[in-house]
C-alpha cells in the first residue's frame, strides 16, 4: 500500500496542517512517524491532520500517533483529526481514542 502526506506550517493557526493520502499500516506507519517527528521536532504545535483522503488506518498507524501525541502533551499540545472517513471515526470510537484524539468534521 501507498502513503501521501504532504504538511506545511499555518503561521496564523499556529500549527501544522498534515494531510494524509492512502493507507497507514505496518508498511507506511514509520513514513507517517519519521514525518510527524520531523515537524514537532523542529516546532512542537499542534498537529491538525486532514484525513479526509485516508481510506484506513490499522492499530501500528494508531500506535504511531498515539506516541506521538505523547510526545505533544509534553508542550500541552494535540493532535486534531479533520474530515475523517465514517469508516476511521468507527475505528478511533470502537478503540476509545475519540476521547483521547481531538475528531472534527
Amino acid at each position: 500500500m501507498s502513503i501521501i502526506i504532504n504538511k506545511s506550517f499555518d503561521d496564523n493557526k499556529d500549527a501544522w496542517n498534515i494531510d494524509i493520502h492512502g493507507e497507514i499500516d505496518i508498511y507506511t506507519a514509520n513514513e507517517l512517524k519519521d514525518i510527524l517527528i520531523e515537524c514537532i521536532s523542529s516546532k512542537p504545535k499542534d498537529l491538525i491532520l486532514n484525513a479526509s483522503n485516508l481510506e484506513y488506518i490499522d492499530s501500528t498507524g494508531l500506535g504511531v500517533l498515539i506516541g506521538i501525541l505523547k510526545r505533544l502533551k509534553t508542550d500541552e499540545k494535540d493532535i486534531y483529526i479533520i474530515n475523517a472517513k465514517q469508516s476511521v471515526k468507527k475505528l478511533f470510537n470502537i478503540t476509545g481514542l475519540d476521547k483521547i484524539f481531538k475528531l472534527e468534521g
